[in-house]
């Protein structure tokens, strides 16, 4: 079904609004995948603070080129199918890792590329940001290296104390 005139302007401005306050952007070919199954990607993407957007590809250029991304012919050559957009609102990392996540269980589910810290990065490295950690569990890590040594001690004191 055509879009009318207006239909087309709200959808640009909604994808303008998303790339105002995103952080990263994940471009995902979703052709052939069921609805159930975009409908759980949704409700996981939106519990990490992230945002799934279906739009035709002449609107994102559109929306792009307003507001002032500039690559969209590196963007075209990735993008065949049919182009959904999953903005990183609140974590930088998440869309990538949720998107993985979800094409490792879904196979018609296929990672383009995308938009980090205002760059176009393809496929190679949004799977590498994909394997980043989460924040909460590199802090994790951190704390537990900090607290080794100091465990360590501890522990060789008491040694020395039973002796």
């Amino acid at each position: 079904m055509a879009l009318t005139k207006a239909q087309k302007t709200k959808q640009i401005e909604s994808i303008k609004g998303n790339v105002a306050k995103q952080k990263s952007v994940i471009f995902v070919d979703f052709a052939k995948v069921p609805s159930k199954e975009m409908f759980s990607l949704r409700k996981s993407l939106k519990e990490a603070g992230c945002n799934l957007k279906i739009a035709k590809k002449t609107l994102v250029r559109v929306a792009f080129g307003q507001s002032g991304i500039s690559f969209w012919n590196k963007m075209k050559a990735v993008i065949p199918g049919q182009l959904a957009l999953v903005f990183g609102i609140e974590d930088e990392i998440a869309p990538a890792r949720i998107a993985n996540q979800f094409g490792k269980t879904n196979e018609n589910f296929k990672i383009l590329g995308g938009i980090f810290e205002k760059r176009f990065i393809d496929r190679t490295k949004v799977l590498e940001l994909a394997n980043i950690p989460s924040r909460n569990e590199l802090l994790g890590r951190l704390v537990g290296s900090i607290y080794s040594p100091v465990s360590s001690f501890v522990r060789v004191l008491n040694k020395i104390a039973e002796k």
